[in-house]
């Protein structure tokens, strides 16, 4: 494999887990793989278990691991061709790219969606450039329109915790105080919809995603109706997709928000988020706390996800 975008780069979905699962018994058993190769992990933002979980992936491996953070340790970069550069940004990124890629043996990119521009989002600019200009093996530690390692991990965690061989799965838009974007729900909607899971998307009309991400799910705008005898419940906010409100909040809808009287609902349903989750929005504190918030072992399993993809790239070098 030589770059992780999505679940397609995979190839055989339940081979990559059983991968998986041969890892999390045996995290150090492919220490050689990494050995004398290093990853370099580029963040153009934030992050606390996708900095953590990739790079104690990459060291069960074997390999070194650089990390920078482009916005506090790096020359502020131009990313527009045709612009003088006469402001504040001394480097251009398709120099600083080719640059990077001679340090390394794989490179991590985590860049998220800008809302200025829904073409340049949904083409993954930054993550294509990457591609094109490093001379190296790149993964998406979150791009602009989707979260693969977070939605590998997510698979994981429903396979280990699943009752039914065809779990009903819901996604559930939930109310947040700033427009987020569509990474982690469209990521989600395209790896359940590669399972034979029963998959329903519910949100408030408006929030509709994109229809190549929807594919086969059921969409339900009765939140209420789409909890009915559910498996499990994945809660997210995400700025509304359609044009002319790309990247806005609709609405802040409180009655959106993930409670005990909405999880009663369900078949006994896991309660599932990506974190970091704002309380008592997405989420009730009763919930999150419950026996049946499965949050910190999905978080935990961002290891295990970073870890197959890894070793399926330096098998590839």
């Amino acid at each position: 494999m030589r770059n992780f975008t999505n679940v397609h780069d995979l190839g055989n979905l339940q081979q990559a887990l059983k991968e998986a699962f041969e890892i999390k018994k045996d995290r150090f058993r492919f220490t050689e793989l990494g050995k004398n190769k290093t990853l370099l992990m580029i963040f153009f933002n934030s992050s606390l278990r996708t900095r953590l979980s990739t790079q104690k992936a990459a060291m069960n491996l074997g390999m070194n691991t650089m990390v920078l953070d482009v916005n506090q340790g790096a020359w502020r970069l131009e990313t527009e061709r045709g612009v003088v550069m006469d402001g504040d940004k001394p480097e251009h990124l398709l120099e600083a790219i080719p640059v990077m890629g001679c340090y390394c043996d794989v490179i991590g990119v985590r860049s998220f969606a800008r809302f200025e521009s829904k073409e340049d989002d949904y083409s993954e600019k930054m993550l294509s450039e990457f591609i094109k200009y490093s001379g190296r093996p790149v993964f998406s530690m979150e791009g602009a329109t989707r979260h693969p390692l977070q939605s590998f991990a997510d698979l994981i965690t429903i396979e280990e915790y699943k009752k039914t061989a065809r779990p009903k799965v819901v996604l559930t838009w939930a109310p947040h105080p700033k427009a987020l974007p569509q990474a982690v729900p469209n990521s989600f909607a395209e790896w359940m919809n590669a399972t034979d899971y029963e998959f329903v998307i519910t949100h408030p009309e408006g929030y509709e995603l994109a229809p190549e991400f929807v594919g086969n799910a059921r969409v339900e705008y009765d939140q209420r109706k789409a909890f009915e005898g559910a498996d499990f419940i994945y809660a997210k906010n995400w700025a509304a997709y359609a044009d002319p409100h790309y990247g806005k909040v609709l609405i802040r809808d409180m009655s959106w928000t993930v409670d005990s009287e909405k999880m009663a609902l369900t078949n006994d349903a896991y309660f599932m988020h990506c974190l970091p989750v704002r309380r008592n929005m997405i989420v009730t504190d009763d919930v999150i706390e419950s026996p049946q918030s499965i949050v910190i072992p999905e978080a935990a399993n961002r290891e295990i996800s970073a870890q197959t993809v890894l070793k399926k790239m330096l098998k590839s070098l």
